[in-house]
């Protein structure tokens, strides 16, 4: 964890920050954000903006104790690796400050933090097989810089919020992070249209399979680009559009005829995941959701398709 100075300096005026901007309804996101009368899809529904922000949320807390388990058994672990590939092209750096959006569960930013201390511990074996760095040293010394504690290198490579509308992802977050023995980590309930955090605030923003869930996509753009600073990077993983006919129609049978039932079995709910694969196919395509970023602002924007386009990931920076 960061010294006790420091975060008094940087998480109390924050939070004073969220407060004046951000006032969460009962349901988690932003007062007064969303509308009653303006439609939009929720889904293959159509509902209004206020509607699909409660439904949404409802969503992610009915299926917070499995989304885990869930996500390996309808991508058959596939997940996993686009998750890794994903933060292989973040190319993590110390002192870095990263916020992670619509990631309660903590399956990015653990994979971050797991990065970041590869990374270090390669470049300590480095300097040590280095003969001019190569220095005498007892072997308490040795002992005491080798078994660093997780809040102590924190200080060191990482600063990082997760933010999530879902209390119930958060606190799975949490648990995974005391299980894992990860420290100085702010888990924030928070909009991704109205973000709790000042401009200007982030060197690296991430969001993996969550954009497609927010009620207006552009408005969480032009917010991704408000916090960061300049230079900053936007990078998405999210659901995407095969291209390949035969792939599709076998992609669509299996996603929306196998994992609402799946999601029955192993959760208990048909519905939530029902909505989850309609999601999908509401949300705009590669080259669309591109133009969406550069709208907000963004340049040098390219995407990656994963698994002939059943995901991609897009990067962008704000210059």
């Amino acid at each position: 964890m960061w010294p006790a100075g420091r975060r008094m300096v940087s998480v109390v005026p924050r939070l004073a920050f969220a407060a004046a901007r951000c006032t969460a309804t009962a349901s988690g996101h932003a007062k007064g954000e969303y509308s009653t009368d303006k439609e939009t899809h929720f889904g293959f529904e159509h509902v209004s903006e206020e509607e699909k922000a409660q439904k949404v949320h409802k969503v992610f807390e009915n299926v917070a104790d499995k989304y885990d388990l869930m996500n390996d058994l309808m991508s058959g672990f596939v997940h996993r690796a686009w998750k890794d590939h994903f933060v292989s092209r973040l190319q993590p750096r110390p002192n870095t400050r990263l916020l992670d959006v619509a990631g309660g569960t903590g399956d990015i930013v653990f994979r971050y933090i797991q990065h970041l201390r590869y990374a270090s511990l390669g470049a300590r074996v480095g300097a040590a097989a280095s003969p001019q760095h190569t220095t005498t040293t007892d072997s308490s010394t040795s002992d005491s810089s080798s078994s660093d504690s997780d809040s102590d290198s924190s200080q060191r490579l990482y600063e990082i919020s997760v933010c999530d509308i879902s209390e119930s992802m958060l606190g799975v977050g949490r648990q995974r992070a005391e299980a894992l023995g990860h420290r100085g980590i702010d888990w924030v309930c928070g909009d991704a249209q109205k973000l709790p955090f000042e401009e200007g605030e982030f060197d690296c923003y991430t969001i993996a399979f969550g954009i497609r869930n927010v009620v207006d996509v552009q408005k969480a753009l032009d917010e991704a680009y408000r916090v960061l600073k300049p230079g900053g990077r936007f990078m998405c993983l999210e659901f995407s559009h095969v291209k390949n006919p035969l792939v599709r129609w076998a992609y669509d049978q299996y996603s929306l005829n196998v994992i609402p039932p799946m999601g029955q079995v192993v959760a208990g709910d048909w519905a939530s995941y029902q909505y989850l694969v309609e999601s999908i196919r509401k949300f705009p395509d590669q080259e669309t959701f591109k133009e969406m970023i550069e709208e907000a602002g963004f340049r040098n924007v390219t995407y990656e398709n994963l698994t002939l386009g059943v995901a991609a990931i897009h990067s962008g920076f704000k210059i």
